[in-house]
């Protein structure tokens, strides 16, 4: 009979180191301090740094899916001619690495917990030190000869996912170029499915008429739709309503990254069945616009049955919320138990305007483990997707713990008005505080199982899993490893 997991608590509490908390960190904007690094602790030199054999390559695998023409990108960074005059800028932009206005926008703070996520475009400690010496030096292009083939962009309209199994369309909507933000349904969409289907991965995209080189400031320019929640099920006979069980998709926001779901968690999307938009939230650019949301889709082959289909809970807290005026570091904090076992499969932050960062802890027994911290940029709303060998493996029992840092200064350029209380809303002037990141609940047997495999790809037990606490409790190892550990 399996042993409950309650019952080593005692015995695990002393064999689990304390790992360093993520509060005291400086989250104000005003003292963030850039990333700068010396390219002589890399065994390289300054001057041999070029535009050809070093900084293109960096540029074409992460910001040129962006900076191109018809891009979300605000200036196009394909030439040398064309980046040369943003040398200085790339640099300062590039060091800022995990706060607001950081470029490329993956802004995980990489001395900190769990560092492998899937798609991770962001930039080495060696990409941003060759940037920050090809700038100090001049910035010299290098033999033009060297550089490397300029990535091909069919159009404005890739999938990131690759060519899709499915297309799904909205109904058109417009904004007028100033006007009030506007929420509600924007209807169904049937999906025409014939038979059941389980989801490998999904990107929701808006299609405007806003010109591919029309200049804007920030990559809500480009766009009218704000975010849209939205589930989807099967289609009563008359085809006008969902009848039944709802499926909860991860909300499509501005600036946001295709979701990708794991080998063992798809999501259904069943036959007969539609996406209902029933949450939808626009607002005006500037300029008159015309759009519509397409949904990609791809799936895993048919047949295909998930491992796990429970969710997890969800964390944080979008209505207890008092915003003060004028106050960098301010602090949400929320607490959550897992009554099951539970594994992480991503992680995305959601504040509002003044949000800048946020943090995600374990507390089992006296031990806090810091899973991740990542800054936020209410500009580009990024969900953060583990890879499967490094996702959280929580025991039943742990609190998770969620923190969200704030600054209402005038240092922090998404606000509006830094003078202004707010509370909780859906009103980007108003605040949320929520992990729209999901996990699933595993069995006993299933906990064991993924501890096993993850157990097995560490060395010793001088090999520490932050985001597996449990790996090296006794009784959840064979007989055979606890007597090669020592354990017998």
């Amino acid at each position: 009979m399996l042993k409950s997991v309650t019952s080593l608590f005692t015995a695990v509490l002393l064999t689990l180191p304390v790992v360093a908390l993520a509060q005291p960190h400086d989250a104000s904007v005003a003292n963030h301090q850039p990333h700068y690094y010396d390219i002589a602790d890399f065994g390289m030199q300054g001057d041999s740094i070029t535009f050809a054999d070093h900084i293109a390559p960096i540029l074409q695998r992460s910001c040129q899916s962006c900076h191109r023409p018809g891009g979300g990108g605000p200036m196009v960074l394909m030439t040398y001619d064309q980046v040369r005059p943003w040398a200085p800028v790339i640099s300062y932009r590039t060091a800022i690495r995990d706060r607001m206005g950081a470029m490329p926008p993956f802004f995980l703070e990489k001395n900190i917990g769990i560092t492998e996520f899937v798609n991770d475009y962001s930039l080495t400690d060696l990409d941003l030190a060759m940037i920050q010496a090809w700038v100090n030096n001049g910035a010299p292009r290098g033999n033009p000869d060297n550089e490397p083939p300029q990535l091909v962009f069919s159009d404005s309209n890739e999938w990131s996912i690759g060519e899709p199994e499915l297309v799904l369309r909205s109904r058109d909507f417009s904004r007028p170029a100033v006007g009030p933000d506007w929420w509600g349904d924007i209807g169904l969409i049937p999906t025409g499915l014939t038979e059941d289907r389980y989801v490998q991965s999904i990107e929701v995209r808006e299609v405007n008429d806003i010109p591919p080189d029309a200049g804007n400031g920030t990559v809500g320019g480009r766009y009218v739709m704000h975010h849209v929640t939205y589930t989807s099920g099967r289609l009563s006979a008359d085809g006008n309503e969902i009848e039944g069980e709802e499926v909860s998709w991860p909300i499509h926001e501005v600036g946001r990254n295709a979701d990708i779901f794991p080998e063992k968690a798809g999501r259904l999307l069943a036959a007969n069945s539609a996406l209902s938009l029933g949450a939808a939230h626009m607002h005006s650019n500037g300029r008159d616009t015309n759009a519509y949301l397409e949904f990609g889709i791809k799936f895993f082959p048919v047949g295909y049955q998930p491992q796990y289909s429970d969710r997890g809970p969800r964390t944080g807290n979008g209505i207890d919320i008092d915003v003060l005026p004028n106050k960098a570091n301010q602090e949400f904090h929320n607490y959550v138990v897992l009554y099951e076992h539970t594994k992480i499969i991503a992680f995305e932050p959601h504040l509002h305007a003044p949000g800048v960062r946020m943090c995600m802890e374990a507390i089992w027994g006296h031990n806090q483990f810091t899973l991740n911290c990542v800054g936020y940029d209410h500009n580009w709303v990024k969900q953060y997707v583990y890879e499967d060998d490094a996702a959280p493996l929580l025991p039943k029992g742990t609190i998770l713990h969620t923190i969200g840092y704030l600054d209402t200064t005038t240092a922090n350029p998404n606000l509006a008005d830094p003078r202004n209380w707010a509370g909780g809303g859906r009103r980007s002037v108003s605040n949320m505080f929520i992990d729209l990141g999901y996990s699933v609940t595993l069995t006993e047997e299933q906990f064991r199982e993924e501890m096993a495999v993850r157990r097995a790809k560490m060395r010793d037990r001088n090999a520490y899993d932050v985001g597996c606490p449990m790996c090296w409790a006794p009784e959840y190892m064979s007989d055979a490893q606890s007597l090669a550990q020592g354990n017998d």
